[in-house]
């Protein structure tokens, strides 16, 4: 195998006045293939680039290599090359989401017509040393090269301005050595002929500014409504942060603090660099610039084609976007997508009266698949008045219980069932306070329910169908924080990295996710445990018809036992089960048809969340406010879910009609307890009547020690550190139920004692 050796270059640098020496350091160890692998073939070709420029010049073999090479003839300079238009459809191909260089808009303008500041600007974060270089830098970019290696979100480039202007107006796009170098070439020739400021000029007519907005001119009309030369000092740094990467650094996409913390990089460059004092330094950082609305014209599904757009940035470069000519297929079902659109809109506009909820999104995928069928990210893109250019389905939210079905899947995986018992008890959960809250100092977490009631033993199917969050804290600390994270990550949430910050609030809704993740994570249980990554993209065309990237199709990674994933949409669809709380006749159910869902809403009020699937789509909604005020104090089956509802019967007509397959039968040798009892543990034998069960009731760490549910009997229950806090609880129910008890005809039978999930119960049968 082929290895690069610890090499040092020393060059004379004749490009640049300020360089004495190049030096490339690589790893010994590293081979050619894995540095590729590592790094990406763009930072190979710009190493390669330093080698072979420098190694020529240094040798003096420069003329003979240059004689080889066809360089264009710098008489076209001013005839710009002709884009060819990256085009962005829907899945069908037939329905034109976006043509990137529709309407291409570029005016010229006098070099005397453009702000001083964006001149100063641009030179500042461009090329700092454009003055005084002769057209190349090779400096700038080893220490691009390197930055690169550290990995960024946007690549950094070494090219000097002059290079850029060659790159915009002569060259094609290709990123190729022999490219890179006639770039290079006619940079020093272009600085033989033209000044600095015909070639600054040049730059700042011809640069990209996003979209179908190139030159200086058109960015300040399109973004403030004036001319180049009246931008304030803060706009011109905005307008400068921009060439860069302009899809990334979009004011209308998803990136705006990268793009204001660029601004302010700019402007620490002009300070660094004596073009304007501390005092304009501190005004221009603290002014708040604002964008002019985005134009609606020739534009569908805004918010789902930025995300595509970002993603073409981000894999084929800025270049390419805006020059090879991609027919990009996407995922979208634009039929999904008009009423998703219709609905966001129409639900949004009667939250914002009804509950103050002024906002809405609505995603949705193919499980089989990962597809995205539908993103709207707010109730109207161009709504300047709710920043409806936000894409809330891919904001970082607060979750609520829409986070819960992901604890309960993981402890089904560990052992425990649906039908385990949990009691539904006021609990403390913290050692920071006494077992019988006399003593209320300290941090305290004793969480309440939606109701403010307590329900007694109930199975986890019937805590999850009816969101009661004791249980649901229960079922965490049973799981584990970390292992709930980590099962979180399987299933595709990105979002969990700072699991200190959690603690049991997480099952409640504490960290922050994305809508888009929670859709395809849910999507994960109704393709009976199978991922999918989450995509927007069928197939990518250059321009002569070349594939260069196309969905392939795949069984998925199993990343949940199917067995667990059953378990869970059997109980997200169980009516009966979620009836107690949320009716016989709520938006949930789907007579007929197959349907799990799960609401979510913050403690604040600010976000309310609806997830559910059948086994051929998934579909998440969101309602509230992008500032993130409160709504009136209601939750999400009021808020959110009757949007969610009109969509999802709307979209099952348009999918196929499945059904979740059955789970399997729990196995007869469970303990009680995992099996629906939450008497009769091996005690008195006297649970036919309600005195005798009680006497035997007990909470779950009695019977199981946590990380092993299945295996033997605790022989000291109480060596776990809640198992005192939860039982405390257990007996003040038990007192009051045997006085209750005491004082009336005491039952039987389960048939004449039990109420639901707070009296004995009959063990459910394996077919139950």
């Amino acid at each position: 195998m082929i290895h690069v050796t610890l090499s040092y270059l020393l060059i004379p640098a004749i490009c640049d006045t300020n360089t004495r020496a190049i030096i490339v350091v690589l790893d010994d160890t590293m081979s050619i293939k894995s540095f590729i692998r590592r790094h990406g073939r763009d930072i190979v070709i710009d190493i390669a680039i330093i080698v072979v420029v420098l190694g020529l010049i240094g040798s003096g073999l420069v003329l003979m290599f240059v004689s080889t090479l066809q360089i264009p003839d710098l008489s076209s300079f001013d005839q710009r090359r002709v884009l060819q238009s990256t085009k962005i459809y829907d899945r069908t191909g037939e329905v034109l989401l976006y043509d990137l260089h529709q309407d291409v808009r570029r005016t010229i303008v006098p070099y005397e017509n453009i702000s001083r500041h964006i001149k100063n600007a641009s030179v500042a974060i461009e090329d700092d040393t454009f003055f005084e270089h002769h057209g190349v830098r090779p400096l700038a970019i080893l220490r691009a090269v390197l930055a690169n290696m550290m990995g960024s979100d946007v690549r950094q480039g070494g090219s000097t301005i002059t290079q850029q202007v060659i790159k915009n107006s002569v060259l094609q796009p290709e990123k190729t050595i022999t490219r890179k170098i006639k770039e290079a070439i006619l940079a020093i020739k272009l600085e033989q002929q033209l000044s600095k400021e015909e070639i600054l000029s040049h730059y700042l007519n011809e640069s990209p500014y996003g979209g179908t907005i190139y030159g200086v001119e058109e960015a300040s009309q399109a973004f403030f409504a004036k001319n180049a030369s009246d931008v304030t000092l803060a706009e011109a740094a905005y307008l400068a942060a921009l060439p860069q990467a302009p899809t990334y650094y979009s004011p209308y996409g998803t990136n705006r603090e990268a793009l204001d913390n660029r601004k302010n990089q700019v402007l620490a460059q002009m300070r660094k660099h004596d073009f304007i004092s501390n005092e304009e330094y501190e005004q221009a950082k603290a002014e708040a610039v604002e964008f002019k609305p985005q134009s609606a014209t020739g534009i569908r599904a805004p918010h789902f084609v930025f995300y595509v757009r970002d993603y073409l940035a981000k894999q084929y470069g800025e270049e390419s976007l805006a020059e090879r000519g991609f027919k990009v297929i996407t995922t979208i079902d634009y039929e999904l997508q008009e009423k998703g659109e219709e609905l966001a809109k129409k639900w949004a506009e009667k939250n914002k009266i009804a509950f103050n909820a002024e906002n809405a999104a609505i995603v949705a995928t193919d499980p089989k698949t990962g597809q995205i069928l539908t993103m709207v990210g707010s109730r109207d893109y161009f709504d300047t008045e709710i920043d409806g250019n936000y894409n809330i389905a891919l904001a970082d939210r607060q979750p609520g219980s829409s986070f819960k079905p992901f604890v309960y899947a993981a402890s089904f995986e560990k052992g425990y069932t649906p039908e385990t018992i949990i009691f539904d008890l006021k609990t403390q959960f913290s050692t920071a306070c006494a077992v019988d809250y006399l003593e209320t100092e300290g941090n305290c977490y004793a969480p309440v329910n939606y109701d403010n009631k307590f329900r007694g033993p109930m199975t986890l199917r019937s805590a999850l169908a009816q969101s009661i969050n004791v249980p649901a804290v229960k079922a965490l600390y049973l799981v584990g924080v970390d292992e709930a994270i980590k099962f979180a990550r399987d299933l595709g949430i990105t979002t969990l990295t700072n699991k200190g910050r959690y603690g049991l609030t997480l099952v409640l809704g504490g960290g922050e996710v994305k809508l888009l993740d929670m859709v395809g994570a849910y999507g994960v249980f109704a393709n009976e445990g199978h991922k999918h990554d989450i995509t927007g993209i069928l197939r990518i065309e250059e321009a002569d018809g070349t594939v260069i990237e196309e969905f392939k199709e795949s069984e998925g990674e199993q990343v949940v036992d199917r067995q667990v994933a059953l378990q869970l949409s059997d109980v997200l669809s169980d009516n009966n089960a979620r009836a107690p709380s949320y009716g016989w006749n709520s938006p949930l159910y789907f007579q007929g048809k197959d349907v799990a869902a799960k609401t979510g809403t913050t403690n604040d009020y600010r976000d309310t969340w609806i997830i559910g699937y059948s086994p051929s789509i998934a579909v998440g909604a969101w309602a509230g406010n992008n500032d993130n005020s409160s709504m009136a104090k209601q939750v999400a089956g009021f808020i959110v879910s009757p949007m969610w509802r009109e969509f999802m019967d709307f979209a099952l007509t348009k999918r196929p009609d499945e059904k979740f397959p059955e789970p399997d039968p729990l196995p007869g040798d469970l303990k009680p307890v995992l099996r629906g009892a939450w008497f009769a543990e091996g005690g008195s034998g006297s649970s036919t009547t309600l005195s005798g069960a009680l006497t035997d009731a007990h909470d779950i760490l009695h019977y199981v020690i946590k990380d092993n549910p299945r295996g033997p009997y605790p022989t000291n229950p109480s060596n776990d550190s809640q198992y005192a806090y939860w039982e405390y609880p257990v007996a003040v129910w038990k007192g009051s139920m045997l006085s209750l008890a005491s004082s009336s005809t005491e039952a039987t039978s389960d048939e004449q004692t039990n109420e639901p999930d707070n009296k004995p119960r009959r063990r459910r049968s394996s077919n139950d």
